[in-house]
């Protein structure tokens, strides 16, 4: 896809014309919309991020887990996951079977915060109309599909 930049006259690339750009910049404003929604649960959007998971669970699992799932590696959640540890909300646990591999598992707390956490979505979506909802769920589907031609899954 080649336009012509009118400002230098030239085929360089065009900042508006970048997927990358986009996706990066309402990725920002989504995490942006998040954060005073998040406040009141005193979580960032990784650490909520990292809550979704483990409340789809209903056994402890692994960091390479939750990695997998987020597409994060260890170095990153690490940190994020001893803030979580530190707040109370979960535990952090050598597996018995793989002294290598560590099991994150909700606290008492975590779990109860899973109650409030369900008003989120709604929170954030009550500003939009029908046809707006329907067209985010639309590019969600194709963000899941974009997703997949990346990874190759």
């Amino acid at each position: 896809m080649k336009s012509v930049n009118t400002a230098t006259g030239t085929n360089a690339p065009r900042l508006d014309d970048q997927l990358c750009f986009l996706l990066y910049t309402a990725s920002r404003e989504v995490t942006r919309q998040y954060q005073p929604v998040l406040k009141a649960l005193d979580l960032t959007y990784p650490q909520y991020l990292v809550m979704l998971v483990l409340w789809e669970q209903s056994k402890p699992i692994s960091v390479s887990e939750i990695g997998k799932r987020l597409h994060l590696d260890s170095g990153t959640l690490t940190p994020l996951l001893k803030r979580l540890e530190q707040k109370a909300i979960i535990t952090r646990r050598r597996n018995d079977r793989d002294e290598r591999q560590v099991d994150i598992q909700l606290q008492s707390k975590g779990l109860e915060m899973k109650r409030h956490a369900e008003e989120v979505p709604g929170k954030l979506l009550c500003r939009f109309d029908d046809a707006q909802l329907k067209r985010l769920q639309e590019l969600r589907e194709e963000l899941k599909s974009v997703l997949s031609l990346l990874t190759n899954k």
